[in-house]
């Protein structure tokens, strides 16, 4: 096992551990969020630090400094938002994974996927199951005002009957 799978795998068990650092209060109020927000109070128990207060964040439960930041399969990760940014940028398939922006469409997001699997980059979200993908290239087979005409006849053929 790798340096890296080793610390990924200690960052996996920190994580399990660690617990939901809550807002103070936020389960007695509902106007008072759940989201963390540093206790600032004078008489505070968590600002001290006390047993009886809320766990805080704190430098300990940061997970170890090589892996911080990557995605949990062990890649960079870069968004792409274009064909043309992916080019761009010096990515190596070993060290980098792909995400593609979720703003694309299926068009753009097909050829992002076929231009990245062709050099062996991980994509992290395709988008669209393997089904559909078959689909789609199966549509871009025949023209597409055949497809329409199709469609077309077989309404005017169900009208008929």
């Amino acid at each position: 096992m790798s340096q890296k799978n080793r610390l990924l795998e200690i960052r996996k068990k920190m994580k399990k551990k660690r617990p939901a650092f809550r807002r103070v209060e936020s389960w007695r109020y509902v106007r008072v969020k759940d989201s963390w927000r540093k206790a600032r109070g004078i008489d505070s128990q968590t600002r001290k630090k006390t047993k009886s207060g809320v766990k805080s964040p704190s430098a300990g439960y940061r997970a170890p400094k090589k892996i911080r930041g990557l995605h949990p399969s062990g890649y960079e990760q870069v968004e792409i938002n274009n064909l043309k940014e992916l080019e761009d940028l010096n990515l190596s398939s070993k060290k980098h994974a792909i995400k593609i922006s979720a703003r694309l469409g299926s068009r753009k997001r097909l050829e992002i996927i076929d231009w990245a699997q062709k050099r062996n980059f991980k994509i992290l979200n395709i988008g669209i199951s393997a089904r559909e993908m078959e689909e789609f290239e199966a549509m871009l087979e025949s023209p597409i005002d055949e497809l329409i005409e199709d469609e077309f006849e077989d309404s005017f053929e169900d009208d008929d009957e």
